[in-house]
């Protein structure tokens, strides 16, 4: 069976992902900020988990963090900072908290980590619909979430022949983050009539890392949210 890493898996997406990929009997690496955290989940999922420390704000910590990870067949990176700031109350430090992580940490991360690759190893960088779509307090997160479309077309070519993919979730329904919101006037701008599923993400993101055709691509899983 395959080994999948997983970085933010340690909760939301990142750990429903995870739980898929045990359940159907591949070993699983999660990692997170906190190795701490990461272990107690690991040991969650079950026995073909494992947890890792790896702090993807701070870069130049990640080749020393990853120094045991094992042959990797997938890796998915869903891990962000991503916390409203608005131009009025602009946070610096938060602003450059949340770009370290999601360009410099994921470059580095897909970096390191390609040194662990089996011949068929594929990769799935998580954006999100604040690219297409902002919102007050967004700037940041739409310009990180726009500059993964470049940076997975340039990863393409320098990991050929492994694939890398974007994947790019409108909200998700039943995640921790969103389950308990007030979402009614967003899900009936949605042409499917509600929002999208834990479930739907991650079928998708198996799509990408199975499909053996597919490389360098934006996938919006949002049901259909940008056609409105």
């Amino acid at each position: 069976m395959s080994t999948t890493m997983i970085i933010g898996g340690t909760d939301g997406l990142g750990r429903f992902i995870a739980q898929r990929h045990a359940d159907r009997g591949g070993t699983v690496v999660i990692a997170g900020r906190d190795a701490a955290r990461a272990e107690a989940v690991a040991k969650e999922i079950g026995p073909a988990a494992t947890g890792l420390g790896l702090d993807l704000a701070r870069p130049e910590t990640i080749a020393a963090s990853a120094a045991g990870v094992p042959p990797l067949d997938h890796l998915v990176i869903t891990a962000s900072h991503q916390r409203p700031n608005t131009l009025r109350d602009f946070d610096v430090a938060a602003a450059v908290t949340a770009v370290t992580t999601k360009l410099v940490g994921y470059t580095e991360a897909v970096r390191v980590l390609s040194a662990h690759f089996t011949p068929e190893a594929s990769v799935v960088l998580f954006g999100g619909l604040a690219k297409e779509r902002p919102y007050p307090g967004s700037t940041v997160i739409t310009t990180f979430n726009s500059a993964v479309t470049g940076l997975v077309k340039t990863l393409a070519i320098e990991l050929a022949p492994h694939r890398v993919n974007a994947l790019h979730p409108g909200l998700v329904g039943d995640s921790p983050r969103w389950r308990d919101a007030d979402l009614g006037q967003q899900a009936e701008r949605t042409p499917i009539g509600r929002l999208v599923t834990m479930d739907e993400i991650a079928d998708a993101a198996d799509f990408l890392l199975r499909n053996g055709g597919v490389n360098g691509h934006d996938l919006f899983v949002d049901g259909g949210f940008l056609t409105r």
